[in-house]
């Protein structure tokens, strides 16, 4: 189970994750990925149906976001008094038949506070794929109030997620099973189970969502928010894609180059790589990471509460802990058990944000005391699971985006033969995500590209921002994605920092030159370095 790629928050009860499900299934549906023909790769029409681009929104007070988005109670008011506003906009299912069954996209906004110098709307994802805007625009709204000043700061849950026709699969009862199986096999017998157990969720997700399945790739996402920008009367997109939403926002440039405003791409998804060098990327990534969580509880010396006085001595104490947990679970939360695999999880969490780390440090001293419950709920976490045992639909509608967009389908042959690298890469996380590897295997729904293009040629300015200590997007992956946009097109900056993502960490540097871009169009000097 590969992690997504989504922002964290910076408490616990903040986030907003999801694991990317390894998930294996029957055959079905067929036909083009997301309903469209193409010419070498490229929709043959990136048209939206005018019939719906006049439709305007009816912006009302937002209700509690819904169980699938999350959960949780309305958002607070915003500072100053001003309400959250919801409202939905219609979508064709399928954009090549604009005319048959549309779908509605839940939206929310919050006003911009200078009616008098309004830019127009800013648009946010929040990444996964998977992740509702709904609930995290909310949740992360303090960190761009400063944006509010021009903006009507705007989200949406995209096609697939939360409110907006969400990818449905197993119940909670049967995704608390399907969590605490065995992700990383060690012999024939896990094996089976392992597959058996892929197979059955996917069954289930096309049992239950067959018939949205199709259409709920990054392009057709892309697509929805071009209608969208119409829909709220902007000349151009303003956008700000973080984690996987620059992987969105990197496709709507290519589609539509012409309609790019001021766009900002932070915590960049390497568009340049396939399935496997992604989820290696990410393997390395991780235990980046976890590296430097180590050298900081060794520089804490006594106060670090776990054994070693270096970081491999530590690093030896999680793999032991994690063998052991893959011979007998401990006491987790209620009568549910911390296993390797939820420990595992767990632990890639944590390392979204350095915020996180005493927690780690806790969770990890506590379960090899015998006490999984703080390693468990920081996997809940990522599963997106809330204190009543019910889920969010962000790991079905992750799994149904990912494999609707990658052609990967790794047989249990070839992983295998992938897993040696993979444990090189990190001994903590390497068979973790190199089984992952099989995410889409036998998905019902065939993929679409081994990694999108993303050239914007006679697009304005994007500004990249790359974070050198990232796990899950590595830094790598910020150069990769400017290049691919093409000369002039894709700008450059660096922050030297830990965690996913860099303009939620607070530095100023980022903050100054990302607002300075947003609010007054100053472009910054590509290669522009923040510390």
């Amino acid at each position: 189970m590969p992690t997504s790629t989504t922002r964290r928050g910076a408490s616990l009860a903040a986030v907003t994750a999801a694991a990317l499900l390894a998930a294996t299934g029957c055959s079905g549906l067929g036909g083009p990925a997301d309903g469209t023909s193409f010419n070498g790769g490229r929709a043959n029409s990136t048209a939206v149906p005018e019939n719906l681009a006049s439709q305007r929104p009816h912006w009302t007070a937002c209700p509690a976001p819904s169980t699938a988005e999350g959960g949780g109670t309305r958002p607070s008011p915003l500072p100053g008094g001003a309400q959250w506003q919801c409202a939905s906009m219609k979508v064709p299912l399928d954009y090549a038949r604009a005319g048959g069954r549309t779908i509605d996209l839940a939206l929310i906004r919050a006003p911009a506070r200078d009616k008098a110098r309004r830019i127009g709307s800013l648009v946010f994802n929040f990444g996964g794929p998977g992740g509702s805007g709904i609930t995290g625009l909310p949740s992360f709204a303090a960190d761009y109030e400063k944006l509010r000043s021009r903006y009507d700061l705007v989200s949406f849950d995209p096609r697939g997620v939360g409110r907006s026709d969400p990818v449905e699969c197993k119940d909670d009862k049967q995704l608390d099973a399907y969590y605490a199986q065995d992700a990383t096999p060690d012999d024939a017998a896990e094996v089976k189970t392992f597959t058996q157990g892929l197979a059955s969720y996917a069954a289930a997700c096309e049992k239950r969502s067959g018939s949205s399945l199709p259409y709920v790739g990054t392009t057709n996402a892309a697509r929805d928010m071009e209608l969208m920008r119409k829909v709220l009367g902007d000349r151009k997109l303003y956008y700000f894609g973080i984690s996987y939403g620059t992987e969105l926002g990197g496709v709507y440039a290519h589609l539509y180059p012409k309609s790019v405003g001021r766009a900002v791409l932070d915590a960049v998804v390497d568009p340049s790589q396939n399935a496997e060098q992604g989820s290696l990327g990410q393997t390395k990534g991780f235990q980046l990471a976890l590296e430097n969580f180590e050298k900081d509880c060794v520089a804490r010396g006594a106060a670090c509460r776990l054994p070693g006085t270096t970081p491999k001595q530590i690093e030896g104490f999680i793999t032991r802990l994690l063998a052991r947990l893959d011979k007998k679970p401990v006491a987790g939360i209620g009568n549910r058990k911390l296993t390797q695999t939820q420990a595992t999880n767990g632990i890639a969490q944590a390392l979204y944000s350095k915020q996180f780390w005493p927690y780690l440090e806790q969770g990890l001293d506590e379960a090899d005391g015998g006490n999984g419950a703080l390693l468990l709920a920081l996997s809940d976490a990522m599963n997106g699971r809330d204190e009543y045992g019910r889920y969010s639909n962000i790991q079905a509608a992750n799994a149904a985006v990912n494999c609707v967009d990658s052609k990967e389908r790794y047989t249990l042959e070839q992983t295998k033969a992938k897993l040696p690298e993979f444990r090189r890469a990190s001994p903590v996380f390497g068979d973790f995500l190199g089984w992952g590897l099989m995410s889409c295997s036998k998905w019902p729904v065939p993929g679409r590209w081994t990694h999108p293009d993303v050239s914007a040629p006679g697009s304005a300015p994007i500004l990249i921002v790359g974070n050198t200590g990232d796990p899950a997007t590595p830094y790598a992956g910020a150069k990769a994605m400017a290049d691919a946009l093409g000369k002039g097109v894709g700008v450059e900056i660096t922050y030297h920092g830990q965690g996913h993502g860099s303009y939620d960490s607070g530095n100023p540097c980022v903050q100054s030159a990302v607002n300075n871009y947003l609010l007054n169009g100053t472009v910054p000097a590509a290669g522009t370095v923040c510390r």
